[in-house]
């Protein structure tokens, strides 16, 4: 499969811009890494509706809260790693509980931020965005769908977490992407097996999928940008209908896609359920994006042995 690579980073920073110029409470926040989030753009577009923060991701956090209090929505945005890490109690108590209208961005997540060691490596953000009452959490493919989530959170109102990766990833939505939040994108029917992944690992699952179809295998593709609130109904329909379910996340399989489908389905429908993603570990300072993929089992052959392994169960 022939796909083209774009930023994620850089579709936020020019939707930011969009957004900027329709609405004129639309503010962002930066904890000193503009030049890495591309939030420079709207700096230097807006720079009245722009506030340097300095490293100081909880600080940032506050003075977003203020900002969502005296009706502008703000977007902060910073590293993953550091935004829901250093400032989860700011989140928590500042954002989630009160229903502050901001959308927290958090950017080089996952395994993405490899070239600054595994200190920048995120491999849990999901889990403490995900176990906070009234927060939204929202993992695009591409860059294509960046900019829809962007646009989508920035409409509905209350707390937003978003998920996006360092440079570029593979493209899923070359043709433009339709995002609703909440609702899983059906991206390839099956009746064997269904892929339930989200950000980066989409395509990986597109191709193991079209690989799959090859040798006969039938493999439903679903995206679930939104991690939550979970698309439930797609969730169980696939379980329903094709019987064995494979989530696919970078991100630690405990607290992230993998836990929400899994417990979704033991109460709802069980059935067998394989999650791929990174073990419980910290990610390593010595290797490239590709190449921590790799030693991670972060792949389209890891994907594809686990549907293969459910399928061999099943039997």
């Amino acid at each position: 499969m022939q796909l083209q690579h774009a930023s994620q980073v850089e579709s936020l920073g020019r939707t930011l811009v969009a957004l900027g110029s329709e609405r004129e409470d639309i503010v962002v926040l930066d904890p000193d890494v503009s030049a890495s989030t591309k939030t420079t753009y709207f700096a230097e577009r807006f720079p009245r509706r722009f506030i340097r923060m300095g490293i100081s991701e909880q600080d940032m956090i506050g003075v977003a809260a203020g900002l969502a209090a005296s009706g502008k929505t703000p977007f902060a945005c910073g590293f993953a790693k550091f935004v829901t890490g250093r400032a989860w109690e700011q989140i928590a108590n500042s954002i989630a509980r009160p229903k502050m209208n901001v959308k927290i961005v958090g950017t080089h997540s996952g395994l993405s931020g490899s070239a600054d060691g595994d200190s920048h490596q995120t491999v849990g953000d999901i889990a403490l965005m995900r176990v906070l009452p009234n927060m939204n959490v929202v993992v695009p493919a591409d860059a294509p769908s960046v900019e829809e989530a962007t646009r989508a959170i920035a409409e509905e109102p209350g707390p937003a977490y978003m998920r996006l990766v360092r440079g570029a990833s593979p493209a899923v939505y070359d043709g433009g992407c339709t995002f609703t939040l909440g609702k899983a994108n059906l991206l390839r029917e099956g009746s064997d097996a269904t892929v339930i992944a989200c950000g980066v690992m989409v395509a990986m699952a597109q191709a193991v999928a079209e690989d799959l179809a090859a040798q006969g295998v039938s493999v439903r593709v679903l995206d679930m940008h939104t991690v939550k609130p979970l698309d439930v109904s797609s969730v169980v329909k696939a379980a329903r209908e094709t019987g064995a379910v494979v989530t696919a996340e970078e991100h630690s399989i405990l607290g992230g896609l993998g836990g929400a489908v899994a417990e979704t389905l033991v109460e709802a429908y069980p059935i067998p359920v394989n999650r791929v993603g990174i073990l419980d570990r910290f990610g390593d300072s010595s290797r490239s994006y590709s190449e921590l993929q790799e030693a991670m089992g972060l792949t389209p052959r890891a994907i594809a042995g686990a549907v293969m392994t459910l399928m061999e169960k099943r039997r």
